[in-house]
Formats: C-alpha cells, structure tokens, sequence
C-alpha cells in the first residue's frame, strides 16, 4: 500500500507540471509570436513480480505476466509550431512570417537568436530592432529622409526618399531549423539554437521551403483558450482523482491499524 501512495504521488507531481504549463499557455494568449507547449508523459519503472512466458510447471508456461507500475513522469515539454492568426496593423515596421522560418536577433554576447515575433521599432541611428532594443539580422538601417518603407514578400527593403527616388536597403532573411521543437526558448520571444534543433539553414524567404513576409501584419499566438481550458478541467480531474487514491489508501492503513 505505500507503493500505492508513492505512484498516486508522481501522479499529482505529474499533474501539477501539466497545469504549470496550461497556465503558460494560457498566461501567453496575446503573446505575438507565442507557439504553445505540451507537456510530455512518460511511464516509470516496472516492478517484474513475474515473467510472462515463466514456466509454470514442468509442461505449462505462463501466458502473461505479472508488473507493477511504478508511476508517471512529464519528460518533456514540447514546442507546437503551428502558424498562428495573422492580425493585420496596417504599422509599416510590423512583419509576420507565414510558414516556416525565425527572425534573427543579434545578442548582446555576439551570438543570435531567434523569433517569430516581427514586431519591430527603429532605433535612434534608424535600424530595425526589437521592442526590447536587439538589432535584427541582417542590419537594415533607414535613412532619415525616408518618407516610406516598403517590405517584400521576399524580404527586400526598400524606400522612397523625401527629395524623390526610390532606396533599396538590404534584404530581411530567416532561418529554418530541421528539428523546431528542439529550441531553447529564452524569455523576450526569443529561442535558441541546440545540438537537438540542428544547425540554421538562413534562406531568403519564399525560397527552399522557406516562409514568405506579410508586411503590415504580426502573427498572433497559437494558443486555442478553449482548448486550454478544456485540458485544464481535464488536468484538474486527473489530479483530484491522484489525491483520492492516496486518501483511499490512507483509510485501507488506518483500517487495518484499528483492526489488526
């Protein structure tokens, strides 16, 4: 019986996680760019009391076994990156990416990080930048005598110039990675390159499978409310009933204390 609590406990422990990340979930509705997590649940050890296949007697062998399951663990919280709602701005520095792909951001240690977030501002010297100050990767920098920025399906910036004429500034390019669950996701809508993820394929949008720039435009967050409500009812179920187990096997203990 006090195995019975200790599995009903990974159960509640399990459960618990599972509700850490609904409410992230949940806490990230309005979060630009925010692909949901799932948790992940994997089995315990087995205790083998008896060998299916054992020999029962000298002409007979058992047809099943007999294991005890140990309990449950969350191994993994996984990355779901399906694209999200497109919410038109009409800002001329917004940026959404429609299918695969990540902006580069470039950190302040030297290396780069990732985002679908394509919310960006201008810095004071007129380069594209995140709302928390990172440059985008590649540089793009706007004149100031800029009266209006163009963004292409492919990534191609350009402007028209106060005094007249048109500017081509550079070219926007995403990254693609062959395992996108296996990103680190860092805080400030930024994730980062790991052995799992593999290494960046940077491409010019609309090319090699890459996804293709809507310019006026941020993707919303992949977070369906009602879906996670309705795995938060199911999680809170799942835990109330772990709690009952333990109560139950605390009163079979409590029986056999006052009886035996």
């Amino acid at each position: 019986m006090d195995a019975s609590m200790w599995v009903a406990k990974t159960g509640l422990d399990a459960q618990q996680t599972r509700m850490n990340v609904i409410s992230n979930n949940l806490a990230n509705v309005n979060t630009t760019g925010f692909k949901r997590d799932r948790a992940v649940f994997e089995d315990m050890l087995y205790q083998n009391v008896r060998q299916a296949g054992a020999q029962t007697d000298a002409n007979a062998q058992s047809p099943t076994g007999m294991m005890l399951g140990t309990g449950v663990r969350v191994v993994a919280t996984e990355k779901l990156n399906a694209q999200g709602n497109t919410i038109t701005t009409q800002n001329p520095l917004d940026i959404a990416i429609t299918g695969n792909g990540y902006f580069q951001i470039a950190q302040a240690d030297g290396t780069v990080a990732y985002s679908r977030d394509g919310g960006f501002k201008l810095s004071a010297t007129g380069q594209l930048v995140t709302s928390s100050g990172a440059l985008l990767q590649p540089a793009i920098t706007v004149p100031q005598n800029a009266s209006s920025l163009s963004i292409g399906r492919d990534g191609t910036v350009s402007v028209e110039l106060a005094g007249g004429g048109n500017q081509v500034l550079g070219q926007i390019q995403i990254a693609r990675f062959v395992n996108t669950a296996g990103l680190q996701s860092l805080g400030q809508n930024l994730l980062r390159e790991t052995p799992a993820s593999g290494a960046p394929q940077v491409l010019v949008p609309g090319q090699n499978g890459a996804g293709t720039l809507v310019q006026g435009s941020l993707e919303a967050s992949n977070v369906n409310v009602v879906e996670e409500m309705v795995s938060m009812i199911e999680t809170q179920r799942a835990y109330e009933i772990n709690s009952k187990a333990i109560s139950a096997v605390d009163g079979m203990l409590r029986f056999i204390n006052e009886r035996l």
